[in-house]
Parts: C-alpha cells; sequence; structure tokens
C-alpha cells in the first residue's frame, strides 16, 4: 500500500516550499475545496462521455454522481473529466473514426492532470475501447463502470431488440408488408430508455470484454442501464477505484496475453459482435500483447456459442441475460477455457465468478445444448483477402455458408444506395453483393455498411438473406451472410479494389475461404490499371487519422499510438 506521500497527485500538491505546489493549493481554495479535503487522499478522474445527444450515455450523469459518492465514501477525492462522447445513433460518418482521438484524450487527460486512479464511464460500441486503451496507455490505475443496456422494446406484443428489429421490420417494409403508420408505431417502441443496444450487439460485446478482461467489478455489464442495480454499482466502483490508487494496481498489472484470450473466448461464446476483433486486436496492441485474426480464429474452434441472446441466438435480450445471471453465471459454463488466477480489478478472476449460479438455462445454454458448437465469428483468408476477413456466421443462413455466385459490384456507399433496387443490375438471391471504398481509409472511418440490402423485387419474393462482401464494418446488431473488414481495404489497392460485376466468388467458411475465381495475370493486368483514390482529408484530424491508420487485421489504431515506448510522467514542480 502506498503512503499519501507516495501518491502521485501529492506532486501537485504535497510538495511543501514549491510556487507551483503554492498555486496548485490556492486554485484548489479558487475551486471551493480547503486542503484536508483533497491533500493526502487519493484523487479520483470520474472520466465522463455523458452528452444530450447520446442516448446510450445520456444517464451517466447521475451515475457520474453516483461513482462521487463512492469515492467520498472511501476517503478519495473525486473529480469529474468531461470526455468525448462517441454516439453510435448520430456521429457521422462512423464514430469508428473518432475511437482513436477519445483514446489519446483518455490517456494525455490521466497523465498531465494530478490523478491518482480513474473511473471510465461508456458503453456505446467505440467508447469501451476508447477509454480503455487510453487508460492502458496511460497506465494509471482504472476501472470501468458500462453504461449497461436500454430495457426491452415493445410493440404490438412482440419484445422487439434495437437495431436488430430496426433491420427487420425495415425490410419488411421494403417488401410491402408493413405499413408507413405501422413502422411509426413500432418507431416509438423500439428504444425505451437509457442505454445501449439491448441485443448482444457492439455495446453489450464490448462490455461484456471489458469484464472478462478484468477491468470492471464483477457482474457490472449485464446490468440494465436504469436498475438500480446499477446505480449501487457505480457507487462501489468508485470505492474500488480508491483501494487501486492506493495499492497502485494499474492496468498494466491486468491487460494481460491470458486476459486477452479470456476475452476472445468470451466475445466468441457470447456470440458477441465482429467489431469486438478489431477493437480487441486495437486493445492488446496498446499493451504490447501481440493478437491476431488467427488467434479469434483458433480460439473459436474450442468454445461454443451460450448466450442465447439476439441476433446470434435469436431468441433472448440482455435484460434476461442479467436475470439469468449474467456475465459471472456464463463465465462459470467455461472456466475450463479461462485463465481463474489473473488479477482483475477485484481479486483473480477466478474470485469474480466464484458462486456465480446460472438461473435459466435457455438464456444461458449448458455445454451439452449449446446455440452453436463453435464460436460466432470466422476468420477468411483468399486471394479476395490475404490479411483476413471476418464473418459472424452464427447470424448466417445455413445454406449461404457455402455459396459460389456472380459479383455485383458497387464501388461506394452512395451509389450502392441510389441503385441497389435498379432492375438493370439483374441481381438475383445467388448474387453476391460487393461493396468497396468502405474501410479505415476508404470509408473514411469504415462505417457499418457491411448489411448491405437485399434489393426490393428480392425482399418482395421472400429473400431475406444474401452474400455479400466489403471492407466495412457492420452494426453488431445486424445478421446475414455479411463477410466484413476485408484487408487490405480496396482504397489502398487491396484485391477487393480489382473485383468486376460478373465475377465468380466463393465463400466457404468451413473452409476458411474467400476466392475470386480470377487467374492471377489477369489480377496483375487490372492492377496495372488501377488509380489510387483521391485523398479524402487534405487538414485537420482527418488528414492525422489517414495518414496513421492502420488496418482492419491490426486493429485500426494509430500507428503513433500503437507503437512500444515509454512516455514520461510530466514534471509537476
Amino acid at each position: 500500500m502506498k503512503s499519501p506521500e507516495e501518491l502521485r497527485s501529492h506532486q501537485w500538491y504535497g510538495t511543501e516550499g514549491q510556487l507551483r505546489t503554492w498555486s496548485h493549493n490556492a486554485r484548489m481554495r479558487q475551486l471551493g475545496y480547503e486542503a484536508e479535503e483533497y491533500r493526502g487522499r487519493p484523487v479520483i478522474a470520474v472520466v465522463n462521455t455523458w452528452s444530450d445527444i447520446n442516448p446510450c450515455h445520456v444517464h451517466l450523469r447521475e451515475r457520474a454522481e453516483a461513482v462521487k459518492r463512492g469515492v467520498w465514501q472511501a476517503g478519495g477525492f473525486p473529480l469529474e473529466f468531461p470526455v468525448a462522447t462517441l454516439s453510435e445513433t448520430y456521429q457521422k460518418p462512423t464514430p469508428m473514426l473518432y475511437r482513436n482521438l477519445l483514446a489519446m484524450e483518455t490517456e494525455e487527460l490521466l497523465r498531465s492532470y494530478p490523478v491518482d486512479a480513474a473511473v471510465l464511464l461508456g458503453g456505446c460500441d467505440k467508447s469501451t475501447p476508447a477509454l480503455l486503451m487510453g487508460a492502458a496507455s496511460a497506465d494509471v490505475p482504472s476501472l470501468f463502470v458500462p453504461a449497461g443496456p436500454m430495457l426491452p422494446g415493445h410493440w404490438r406484443g412482440e419484445t422487439l431488440g434495437s437495431g436488430t428489429d430496426m433491420w427487420k421490420y425495415w425490410d419488411e417494409h421494403r417488401a410491402g408488408n408493413l405499413t408507413d403508420c405501422e413502422l411509426r408505431e413500432l418507431q416509438g417502441g423500439l428504444a425505451r430508455s437509457p442505454g445501449h443496444c439491448m441485443t448482444m450487439g457492439t455495446a453489450s460485446t464490448m462490455t461484456a470484454a471489458a469484464e472478462a478482461l478484468g477491468m470492471t467489478l464483477p457482474g457490472a455489464s449485464s446490468i440494465p442501464a436504469v436498475d438500480s442495480g446499477h446505480e449501487r454499482m457505480a457507487a462501489a466502483s468508485g470505492r474500488r477505484a480508491v483501494e487501486l490508487a492506493w495499492s497502485g494496481l494499474a492496468p498494466s498489472g491486468i491487460l494481460t496475453r491470458e486476459a486477452f484470450e479470456d476475452a476472445v473466448t468470451t466475445v466468441l461464446g457470447l456470440g458477441g459482435s465482429t467489431n469486438a476483433v478489431i477493437h480487441l486486436i486495437a486493445m492488446a496492441g496498446r499493451c504490447q500483447v501481440p493478437l491476431t485474426l488467427d488467434d479469434f480464429d483458433r480460439i473459436a474452434r474450442t468454445v461454443p456459442v451460450l448466450a442465447n441472446v439476439r441476433p446470434g441466438g435469436r431468441t433472448y435480450l440482455m435484460e434476461d441475460f442479467y436475470f439469468a445471471g449474467g456475465l459471472p453465471a456464463f463465465l462459470s459454463r467455461i472456466t475450463d477455457l479461462l485463465h481463474l488466477d489473473r488479477s482483475t480489478v477485484n481479486g483473480t478472476l477466478g474470485e469474480q465468478i466464484q458462486g456465480a449460479v446460472v438461473h435459466d438455462d435457455d438464456v444461458i445454454r449448458t455445454r451439452e445444448n449449446p446455440v452453436a458448437a463453435e464460436g460466432g465469428v470466422a476468420v477468411l483468408r483468399g486471394n479476395l483477402c490475404p490479411d483476413g476477413a471476418v464473418i459472424k456466421h452464427i447470424a448466417a443462413e445455413p445454406h449461404l455458408l457455402k455459396h459460389t455466385g456472380p459479383a455485383v459490384v458497387f464501388d461506394d456507399y452512395r451509389t450502392m444506395q441510389r441503385t441497389i433496387d435498379d432492375p438493370d443490375l439483374n441481381i438475383t438471391a445467388d448474387s453476391v453483393l460487393v461493396l468497396r471504398g468502405a474501410g479505415p481509409k476508404g470509408g473514411p472511418g469504415m462505417p457499418e455498411y457491411g448489411m448491405l440490402p437485399i434489393p426490393d423485387h428480392l425482399l418482395k419474393q421472400g429473400v431475406r438473406d444474401m452474400v455479400r462482401i466489403s471492407d466495412a464494418r457492420m452494426s453488431g446488431t445486424s445478421y446475414g451472410t455479411c463477410v466484413l473488414h476485408v484487408a487490405p481495404e480496396s482504397y489502398v489497392g487491396g484485391p477487393l479494389a480489382l473485383v468486376r460485376t460478373g465475377d465468380l466468388i466463393t465463400l466457404d467458411v468451413q473452409a476458411r475461404s474467400l476466392h475470386l475465381h480470377v487467374d492471377d495475370t489477369e489480377l496483375e493486368r487490372r492492377r496495372a490499371n488501377w488509380t489510387p483514390p483521391p485523398i479524402r482529408y487534405e487538414r485537420g484530424y482527418g488528414a492525422l487519422y489517414n495518414e496513421q491508420i492502420t488496418q482492419a487485421d491490426t486493429g485500426c489504431d494509430f500507428e503513433f499510438l500503437a507503437r512500444p515506448g515509454k512516455v514520461a510522467d510530466p514534471y509537476a514542480g
């Protein structure tokens, strides 16, 4: 345990005889605090992504107050720091463009202020990895408070899952099976409370990954946003942050190779979002832990999908998962696949899940009755994706998992939107829809365009799934036979840039293969005639992004943030 003089904040407040220290204490009095309120106490940063325009985080203003209450109770001194909010709902072209910006802001904030530990508040898709990447790089004792899933949606006796049922019913409307009035009525029942998506989309997947990594209190990721237990968890996190400040347990002592393997196992066993592949690789990179697409595919073959939660499970939602025992109960069913002796913010992983019990075997399945025998994401290789691609095959129609069809190519998302229903394209159910120009640089930011819409004439014939291939991502709430994250992307001259309408493409998930039936000589001829697209940004953050962003298979981090190397703590004297 540290002494008060060993606290990091002591450099700012406790070094007597220094002008800067005298000034720091004067400014604290300007803020209304007396010295006995903060000197000799751990200073806890409450890093808050709250915003009026972020429905996933709109309740985090109140949760920050609960965290502060816990910090005061444990003898610490809380200070709230507002940071960028990444709203999947509103931010264009995609909040993925700004994940690394929030990570950088979090890192530099924790490094440059008198902070002994941090509580990170977030939950919407990109905020969880961003906050944890920043905390890992700063290596200040930290723990994460997940925003929590919203309440289930309801419409005409049906339970709705945000995102998943949006895609479903929008297609039904396009097929002529749902009126404008019914669609507007459904709009009011889809999202009923604060909190992130209540399906096993990217938000629930990433908060579960944060818990599996050991960066939350036990069970924190499953608690619904508006449940009173969520406020109690926030207060408990504040108390625990003070203890972490005294102990000095930092992310470097938690985010180990074993922790990331367990997080991958958890994501795959939950049937979680394909976005987790990119985020976990980026997070591991910040910790100098090698994690690759091959690790995901290897682990996927060892872990069954046990969470019967939409869209992979297609039945229940996150509130059901919570009442079935939450993530600790889920982990209790795969203990032989986990590293139980590793450290978390609250003891070992084994201690985190000790005594956890599953209360509903249909929500959290047994090993003998899984949703799927293998993990929910597969990694593909082939001449169309030499550096890899991913598919969430448990959310696809089984008959399409081995399929050969002619490509119908779209050069950008706007063109696709404008022309997808054009009968002159001669799209059939056997066609393979290909979208390019939607990767990390081409998107820009790798937007969630990967669930390409099915042409309306096919929807009216009853077609609800087709093979779709892109260098984009897709929402974790989506479903369908969507091959994503094709690397290298088309914008930098990857093979996707060379595909032409009519080329045959074979997808074979069991063989982990994606093959373009064009010989190498013809591909080289096409490459010689390929012209790089224009630069997306000539200045500003976008220019930095374009210069530094890595490809999907390596996590889409900034090269200068991911590289190894130490950063000195600032001199506070």
